[in-house]
């Protein structure tokens, strides 16, 4: 909270957005962006996962209380499901997507163009034509599903089964579940064509240790474009589990069943 609160010295009490839709995304989702910077760098990147995960809850539990209609980040009226939780979620993938210097690069030169200056007021269409034309365009799909519509990336992980090799290093077998939706704000859903970059974890625990215990055996990002995948993997040690998604970087309706735990065949 006091980062946050802080944060508002740059976002707001700099650039002031207009009092248009969208207006609270330059404002509190920016100042949950710094939040998120602060505590990764304060904790490390490993313990954002319970952070995120209650944002992203916390915003789809909301999602059925909306009176009106849901409205994507960008034409967001104020509301504090989406730009608090799903912004949170939604400026951490971004920062995962482009890398953490190129957002700052970004946010600095956009905040230069605003700060302190009176009407006309930016709106998040400035906000989102800056961030297009300083990134590659390999990235703006996904912008655009984070911002400007409403995306769930739906993963889950149906298999995951290791062997001891010869060599005495263990072989994991990742099975996976991938699906690709959009909604209008009135909940009507479109199935849509699966491609994404997305994180595949294996991880190991001491005997009894819990998720603040556990060590990376693997992560690197897999480009997954079809609805069941399958994924060889290599590790130097006993897994205890594996995940796609496994920090819940993504908005995912069940972030719960991303990771499984690994069953170890004879």
């Amino acid at each position: 909270m006091t980062a946050h609160e802080a944060a508002h010295q740059w976002w707001a009490h700099q650039g002031v957005g207009a009092n248009v839709q969208g207006a609270t995304m330059l404002s509190e989702s920016l100042a949950q962006c710094s939040v998120l910077m602060v505590m990764e760098q304060e904790y490390g990147p490993r313990q954002m996962r319970r952070f995120l995960k209650y944002e992203l809850d916390s915003y789809l539990s909301s999602r059925a209380a909306e009176r009106v209609q849901e409205l994507p980040l960008a034409l967001n009226e104020n509301q504090q499901a989406i730009h608090y939780r799903k912004g949170s979620v939604v400026f951490y993938a971004l920062r995962d997507a482009i890398g953490e210097e190129k957002l700052n690069a970004v946010l600095a030169e956009f905040l230069q163009q605003w700060a302190f200056k009176g009407p006309p007021y930016p709106t998040t269409r400035d906000f989102l034509d800056l961030l297009y034309a300083r990134t590659d365009a390999q990235h703006h799909p996904f912008i655009r599903d984070l911002f400007e519509r409403i995306v769930f990336w739906n993963h889950r992980v149906t298999t995951a089964e290791v062997r001891k090799r010869d060599d005495g290093r263990y072989a994991v077998t990742l099975k996976v579940h991938a699906e690709k939706v959009s909604t209008d704000g009135k909940g009507k859903e479109t199935e849509e064509p699966v491609d994404v970059l997305v994180d595949i974890g294996v991880f190991a625990r001491p005997p009894g240790g819990k998720e603040a215990d556990e060590k990376v055996l693997y992560l690197s990002k897999h480009r997954i474009n079809q609805a069941e995948t399958t994924l060889e993997l290599v590790v130097d040690e006993l897994p205890y589990e594996a995940g796609i998604d496994p920090y819940n970087k993504l908005i995912d309706r069940d972030s719960g069943d991303n990771r499984k735990k690994v069953t170890v065949l004879q």
